[in-house]
C-alpha cells in the first residue's frame, strides 16, 4: 500500500468516529482532497483507492495537473473544486474547467463566473466563502453582508449556490473550533430559513475536521493528512 493510500485509510478512519460520535451517517461528509502543490502522480496514487474529489488553490498549477491527469487516467471522472482566491481576470478558466467553487465572496467574481461558464458544462456549483473570524488578512463575505450576497448568486444564470465555506482562525483549541464552525452553520441555517435551498458546508481541514463535522460539515478539505507536508517553492 502507498503512503497516500494508507494515509487515505487513516484520514477515513477518523470521518468515520467523528461521524460516529455525531450520530450522522459516514455518507453526509464528502472528502475533498486538497492536492495543491502535488504532482499528478499523486492524485493517481489517490484515484487507485477510490478518491474522485480534489480540491486546487493555484489556477495554471490546476490547469497543467488536470490535463496530466486525464493523460495518466483517460476517461476516469473527476470532481474538481477551486478553493483559492479568486481574480477578476482569471474567472473564464476557473468557470470553464472546474466543477466546484468554493471561495466565491463578491458579486462581480459570481457574475463574471455565471457569464463565462459553458453551457454544455451545466451549471457551476457555488459556495459563498465567509469570514468568520472576522480576520482582515482572511478573504471572505462578512457575515452582514451575507444574505443580500446569497439572494443575489443565487439569481445567476449557470450557477448552482451550494453552501458556504469558512477557513476560521486556527486553533488547537477544540472548543473554539466548534465554536466557529457552528456559527457558520447558523448563518447557513438561517439562509436556508429564507428559502435558498441550501445543501453544503465546506468546512473543516486536517487539523480540525472531526469539530467541523460535529458542527454540521458536509465537506472536509483535507491535505497534509492525505498528501503529507507541502513545500512551497
Amino acid at each position: 500500500m502507498s503512503i497516500i493510500a494508507a494515509n487515505l485509510q487513516a484520514v477515513e478512519a477518523t470521518i468515520e468516529q467523528a461521524c460516529a460520535a455525531s450520530n450522522r451517517g459516514r455518507e453526509t461528509v464528502q472528502l475533498l482532497a486538497v492536492s495543491k502543490t502535488f504532482p499528478a502522480e499523486a492524485v493517481v496514487e489517490a484515484m487507485a483507492v477510490g478518491q474522485r474529489a480534489f480540491g486546487e488553490n493555484y489556477l495554471q498549477e490546476a490547469l497543467d495537473k488536470m490535463q496530466e491527469v486525464a493523460r495518466l487516467q483517460p476517461g476516469t471522472a473527476i470532481s474538481w473544486h477551486f478553493i483559492g482566491p479568486i481574480q477578476s481576470n482569471k474567472t473564464r478558466p476557473i468557470a470553464a474547467s472546474f466543477d466546484w467553487v468554493h471561495t466565491v465572496e463578491r458579486l462581480k467574481i459570481a457574475q463574471r463566473l455565471s457569464e463565462q461558464r459553458p453551457p454544455e458544462l451545466g451549471p457551476l456549483d457555488i459556495c459563498l466563502q465567509v469570514n468568520i473570524s472576522g480576520e482582515a488578512s482572511k478573504s471572505g463575505a462578512r457575515e452582514q453582508e451575507l444574505p443580500e450576497l446569497a439572494r443575489q448568486v443565487a439569481a445567476l444564470p449557470n450557477l448552482r449556490l451550494r453552501g458556504l465555506m469558512a477557513i476560521p482562525e486556527p486553533t488547537d483549541d477544540e472548543a473554539q473550533q466548534r465554536a466557529a464552525f457552528a456559527r457558520l452553520r447558523t448563518l447557513f441555517d438561517s439562509l436556508r430559513a429564507d428559502g435558498l435551498a441550501l445543501d453544503t458546508l465546506s468546512m473543516g481541514m486536517s487539523g480540525d475536521l472531526a469539530a467541523a463535522i460535529a458542527e454540521g460539515a458536509t465537506i472536509v478539505r483535507i491535505g497534509s493528512a492525505i498528501f503529507g507536508a507541502r513545500h512551497y517553492e
